[in-house]
């Protein structure tokens, strides 16, 4: 993995868990010991698809470092669209950035996240830590409500802004467990609580990939009127199979990825 590369997940990785204390955890808890047995299958990041801060605007800080644009998604329900990026060095983790389809919102909400969008300097998007540079707005919590009302997803973007809202563990790559029922019931016995929506494991070896994740940590945030503890960021887990050429799938499945959205649930 070049160096770029590496320097740009450090930077994501420590920013990640900041907000989510359970991930070193898990690292403990999954890792045998010998920390280089946890490797990143992919990182998840979100956006709005306003012009300023559009997906290609993020994906943007991947293709300078070598990634490519490879499988697209769409979650009419959510109104998201989301693609992803693999890297030419098969050890480089998967990038899937998504975005909310603002125009497909209610007038409410396109006012409250345009508002938000206009706080971001345009000069800011362009470097490399834009990725990791949470929010550059300061919002109210009763707006954050106003949000969750009609999503989940605007309403967690309003709190934390550009970071990584997941890493993925590779359980192929786990020493110690063969399924990945076996690393949800490791999870669940330590007082983990997994996303069910949808079955705790998304996916089937039939569609050549599986995941599940965690439900977010809940983390203090101060908003302008107060500070309340919400959902910050998930830890999934990736178990991928081999297609007929032999060779492991690396897409993603539009099915199981609108599950494990709602692992930022505010349920």
């Amino acid at each position: 993995m070049s160096d770029a590369v590496h320097q740009l997940f450090d930077a994501l990785w420590s920013n990640f868990v900041e907000v989510t204390p359970s991930a070193d955890k898990i690292h403990q808890l999954l890792g045998n010991t010998q920390s280089d047995d946890i490797i990143n299958d992919h990182i998840a990041l979100r956006t709005f698809n306003l012009e300023k801060v559009g997906l290609d605007k993020l994906a943007q800080h991947f293709i300078n470092i070598g990634y490519e644009a490879c499988g697209e998604y769409h979650f009419e329900q959510k109104k998201l669209y989301a693609r992803h990026y693999e890297h030419p060095q098969a050890t480089a983790p998967k990038v899937f950035i998504s975005e909310l389809l603002v125009d497909q919102c209610s007038p409410e909400l396109q006012s409250v996240v345009t508002e938000l969008v206009d706080s971001i300097d345009p000069t800011a998007v362009a470097k490399p830590d834009f990725l990791y540079s949470g929010t550059h707005w300061q919002v109210s919590y009763e707006k954050y409500q106003q949000l969750l009302n009609e999503s989940e997803y605007a309403a967690w973007m309003a709190a934390w802004g550009y970071r990584a809202n997941h890493f993925t563990v590779d359980v192929n790559a786990l020493s110690a467990f063969d399924t990945l029922e076996s690393v949800n019931e490791k999870l669940k016995q330590a007082g983990y609580s997994l996303n069910t929506s949808g079955g705790e494991i998304k996916g089937s070896p039939e569609v050549l990939l599986e995941q599940s994740s965690t439900m977010a940590d809940k983390i203090k945030v101060q908003f302008s009127d107060g500070e309340y503890s919400i959902p910050s960021c998930f830890y999934e887990f990736a178990r991928r199979y081999k297609q007929a050429d032999g060779r492991y799938y690396t897409g993603f499945v539009a099915a199981s990825a609108d599950k494990i959205f709602e692992s930022t649930n505010n349920g």
